[in-house]
């Protein structure tokens, strides 16, 4: 019964910020133990979606259930894990120093603190400083704080932006293995060329849902060769 549970159940959120509604009415189901890519130009409440996920946003209206509770339930403060855009780790400390605070807070085993390093290949970088770390390297921290509960759920937001290609397919390709580990991952992004690394892709546009389907199935529908064209000619339609 638990693999029925979808890992989030969004059904008609509301969302008002400042006076303004980012979200009017938003119903959004993601599946357990895929990558789903959550895309939109910037403004378009892709954060804001996100915040509401992992609990930290105030909603007008609507239910937003993750891994089977109510979005920001207790129970889940391990089970899903959120990387902001702004690095989440102390630039005085150093990466396992970070990790081990971050512990802590979690009440996880230090053992944990291991093997986050591993996933995202910093053990060699541990002793370092985060202020002297890339930036590539800094998001790795980031990810790797978001690793120690080991949890469920895994909410991305822009984590590539200002990479290079290089650093871009790196941390991708640990995505995909944590998928493979049966992680589940919702990652925002506005670069299209990473939208065919996703098994799904949500595409928002001032708040609005305007597609949630394949790479593939998306190419279909539009009838157009690339997701930037795809997602055009949506914009253009819609």
């Amino acid at each position: 019964m638990l693999a029925r549970v979808a890992a989030v159940e969004i059904e008609h959120l509301r969302v008002v910020r400042g006076g303004k509604v980012v979200l009017p009415d938003l119903s959004v189901r993601v599946e357990r133990g895929t990558v789903t890519g959550l895309l939109a130009p910037s403004g378009s409440g892709k954060t804001t979606l996100m915040r509401s996920i992992v609990g930290v946003q105030r909603v007008a209206g609507g239910r937003v259930v993750v891994l089977g509770l109510g979005a920001g339930a207790p129970p889940l403060r391990r089970r899903v894990g959120y990387v902001t855009q702004a690095p989440s780790v102390y630039g005085d400390l150093t990466v396992r120093e970070n990790l081990a605070y971050f512990a802590r807070v979690l009440d996880v085993p230090p053992a944990h603190v291991d093997r986050a390093l591993e996933i995202v290949d910093l053990a060699p970088l541990a002793r370092r400083i985060v202020r002297t770390l890339s930036g590539g390297e800094l998001s790795r921290t980031s990810l790797a704080t978001a690793l120690l509960g080991e949890p469920e759920l895994l909410v991305l937001d822009e984590p590539t932006v200002g990479l290079d290609p290089l650093l871009r397919r790196d941390l991708w390709e640990t995505f995909r293995r944590l998928a493979a580990g049966g992680t589940t991952l919702l990652v925002s992004s506005h670069v299209m060329d990473e939208a065919d690394r996703c098994d799904r892709l949500l595409l928002l546009r001032e708040g609005a849902l305007l597609a949630d389907e394949t790479p593939a199935s998306l190419r279909r529908r539009t009838r157009r060769e690339t997701l930037d064209d795809a997602f055009l000619a949506l914009v253009e339609t819609a």
